[in-house]
């Protein structure tokens, strides 16, 4: 069974950086395209970014040119680096498969306010 744990999160300021890490264990993610996806309070979960298995990224267009998303196969893990974070970046972020999805992890929640 896998388990997902994302980290990373916290308030910062308009304009500042933070970079989420994702954890996977039970299952191995080589083999998967993985994404990182984000969930506002009343809204639908909304995919951020993804990355194949080869390193082929591709953004929501809300966050293209400000967020980079990476994975290390070796430690099993995904990343998500935020540049510029705007307010309307706020949201608890997860990570996943990019489709057929796993068990959600918790997330961590990401708040941009001054």
């Amino acid at each position: 069974q896998v388990q997902l744990v994302e980290s990373g999160g916290g308030l910062v300021q308009p304009g500042g950086s933070l970079r989420l890490s994702c954890a996977a264990s039970g299952k191995v993610i080589v083999a998967s395209a993985m994404a990182w996806y984000r969930q506002c309070p009343g809204k639908q979960r909304e995919l951020v970014a993804s990355i194949t298995t080869v390193g082929r990224t591709n953004y929501a267009d809300s966050v293209k040119g400000r967020f980079t998303i990476s994975r290390d196969n070796a430690k099993n893990s995904v990343y998500l680096q935020m540049n510029s974070l705007k307010p309307e970046d706020t949201a608890v972020y997860y990570c996943n498969r990019a489709s057929q999805s796993w068990d959600w992890g918790q997330g961590t929640q990401v708040t941009v306010s001054s």
